[in-house]
Parts: structure tokens; C-alpha cells; sequence
């Protein structure tokens, strides 16, 4: 969740120097309500020390508004596609919802 918070405080500097502005913050969809969770508690935990400096930085940006958390399922979760090994049956159905073919699938 660090780094995409990063690169969309990146994308927000980008469309304010285009002058576009938005009335709502990102939504970042997460399939993990434990990170969610941390990231929304301002209460630091002894088992969480080695991930503090991530949700410092995401507690960060949900203050200033620029991402809003939010749960989704693991089989609603098209970004699995982009990160991870899957069977080739929902590999497939990912691809679909997220609108994309394979160019050199035969006719």
C-alpha cells in the first residue's frame, strides 16, 4: 500500500500541473482488513514495529485526504493479475474484466 500511496501523491502532483483537479480522494482497494485496519489506527502495536514507517506514511495520506481505504474481496481483486502466479482459468477471467485479449489468440 506504500508504494502505490507514493506513486498516487505522484499522479496528484501531475494533474494539479495540468490543473485538474478531483473532489474525492483515491480509492485504494485493499483484500487485507488487517492492513486496513493499521493503517487506520493511529495506536502503534508491539507486532506491527517493522511495518510502522509504511503506516505512518499511509495514516499520512488517508489524513490528507488524497487516498480513502477500502476493503474488497480476493476474487474481486483485478490487481492479483498484475502480481501474482494463477491458474490459467482465472488468470483469464481477470484479463476479461479488466477489458484486455490476448493479440495472438486465433480468430
Amino acid at each position: 500500500m506504500a508504494d502505490v500511496s507514493c506513486e498516487l501523491q505522484w499522479l496528484s502532483y501531475l494533474f494539479h500541473d495540468l490543473n485538474v483537479q478531483f473532489a474525492d480522494p483515491f480509492a485504494l482497494y485493499c483484500d487485507n482488513t488487517s492492513a486496513i485496519r493499521i493503517a487506520e489506527n493511529p495506536v502503534a502495536h508491539e507486532r506491527t514495529k517493522h511495518i510502522e514507517i509504511d503506516c505512518h506514511l499511509i495514516r499520512e495520506k488517508v489524513a490528507a485526504r488524497l487516498i480513502k481505504l477500502f476493503y474488497i474481496s480476493t476474487d474481486s481483486q483485478l490487481a492479483d493479475v498484475l502480481t501474482k502466479s494463477l491458474p490459467i482459468h482465472r488468470f483469464v477471467e481477470l484479463i476479461g474484466k479488466l477489458g484486455m485479449c490476448d493479440i495472438h489468440a486465433p480468430a
